[in-house]
């Protein structure tokens, strides 16, 4: 059995690995909180340790999943005695029955149970309810494993929700205002049932493969430090919101980074009447402040399918910023290179965007392999009217070209006509300049960033102003 020592430290190192800002002194503060507590009291325990650790409302998910993981509500089966699974279905477990069909009076027994405990809103025996139904129907047949599908699937807990309904609607006249507040009160309710369940599989997990390795499986990072390449279309839904206060500052630095570059037409007045204390010489010079106007930008984002994930990401991007700079174009290409402009459409969805991209532009020259040469080439060809002085110039892609040439002279030239230019990777760095990467030959024409989350994009934008 781990100390409490042991579990604290293996809890904050746990919650690092999660991705969550926990500092060498917050550990020790949640410490000196563990001693004006009752360690008895685990919900004290757990809001002590969330007052210490978790900055962000966002985070206290994944705090809740890892502190149930490492200060676990029960051992073993979990039940007290008048829950325990009864005689029948403990020795039926040690045969790997197949879950037991609907009609099955075991399952209507357990069904009429809940039904009576989502009812009445009892928290604590739903809890303790939850531990008997995985302890019964959580088990894989093979009893490899414990899953929450078989959990859910024998006790089918939404279609309660009729019954339910009557029952607390007898004699009422039904979709009204009573009817939306009882089925909003019982789907949370079935909710906290199905997420009780989850958190009891996980327990069972981590007590039979242990808890670092459940930790792992069951954690995803942030939202900031989620990897484009893994985000599903919830995910982006969420990246949407937090990329659009992102773009309003990176247009601010580009903006910023135009005024400072270059300086506006000298102001002879001030320049001769600074001279007069110089003697008539004119050692400081005056320039008339440049007229501030926002930047244009065009985006080169690479579509093939080894950054298809980034591709989402670039769209979001894209949708942002378009509202940031007088003008955006966008193009995309995989071994030659087409507008995609056309498919930014105000309120479009980036999925959908997406999906039409794929089947409407032109990006496929002869193999539909990355071919950043070719592709560099064609937009010179056919869309180098896009870049200008007044142009900032933003690549998105893994530089990675299948051996083929690489047109680096071509895309000299492109950032020389630009304001300025820069290169997001998708790639860890680590992996930049193996097999058929051409990242540091790319990098020394086009500065390049590692951008694999929003936490990356968030440090890049950072550096614009330095």
């Amino acid at each position: 059995m781990a100390s409490l020592v042991d579990r604290h430290t293996g809890f904050v190192a746990a919650l690092r690995e999660a991705g969550l800002p926990v500092s060498v002194s917050e550990g020790l503060d949640a410490v000196r909180a563990l001693t004006v507590i009752d360690l008895i009291d685990r919900e004290a325990l757990r809001a002590a340790y969330a007052a210490t650790l978790v900055k962000r409302p966002a985070h206290r998910k994944t705090f809740d999943t890892l502190f149930d993981l490492w200060f676990p509500a029960a051992l073993g089966d979990g039940v007290a005695a008048a829950r325990r699974p009864a005689p029948a279905a403990e020795a039926g477990a040690d045969r790997a029955a197949p879950l037991p069909p609907p009609l099955d009076p075991e399952v209507q027994r357990y069904r009429q149970e809940l039904f009576e405990l989502l009812l009445n809103g009892d928290d604590v025996s739903l809890a303790q309810f939850a531990r008997a139904a995985v302890a019964r129907f959580g088990r894989s047949p093979g009893q490899q494993s414990w899953f929450s599908s078989g959990v859910l699937r024998a006790l089918s807990p939404q279609t309660l929700m009729a019954g339910l309904l009557n029952a607390v609607l007898a004699g009422r006249e039904r979709g009204g205002m009573a009817e939306q507040v009882a089925r909003q009160t019982f789907r949370e309710r079935i909710g906290r049932f199905e997420s009780l369940v989850a958190t009891e599989v996980r327990r069972r997990i981590a007590e039979d493969g242990g808890v670092e390795r459940a930790a792992r499986m069951a954690v995803r990072p942030p939202l900031e430090q989620l990897d484009f390449n893994r985000a599903t279309r919830a995910d982006l839904a969420a990246l949407r919101r937090q990329v659009y206060p992102l773009a309003r500052r990176l247009a601010t630095r580009l903006a910023q980074r135009q005024r400072l570059a270059d300086r506006g037409r000298l102001d002879f007045r001030r320049t001769v009447r600074a001279s007069l204390s110089t003697g008539g010489v004119p050692l400081t010079t005056h320039h008339r402040p440049r007229r501030p106007h926002r930047p244009e930008l065009v985006i080169l984002c690479d579509a093939s399918d080894s950054v298809a994930a980034f591709a989402h990401f670039t769209l979001l991007l894209t949708f942002a910023l378009r509202e940031q700079f007088t003008k955006v174009r966008a193009f995309a290409f995989i071994d030659t290179t087409d507008e995609i402009t056309r498919f930014f459409t105000p309120g479009a969805d980036v999925v959908d965007a997406m999906t039409a991209m794929v089947k409407e532009a032109d990006l496929v020259w002869i193999t539909g392999r990355s071919n950043y040469g070719n592709a560099i080439k064609v937009f010179a060809e056919k869309y180098g009217d896009a870049i200008t002085p007044r142009t900032s110039l933003l690549i998105l892609g893994d530089a990675r070209s299948n051996y083929g040439p690489l047109s680096l002279p071509i895309l000299r030239r492109l950032v020389d006509q630009a304001r300025n230019a820069y290169w997001l990777n998708p790639e860890p760095r680590r992996n930049w300049d193996t097999g058929d990467s051409a990242a540091s030959a790319y990098g020394e024409i086009v500065p390049m960033h590692e951008c694999r989350n929003l936490t990356q994009l968030a440090q890049f934008i950072e550096e614009l102003a330095g």
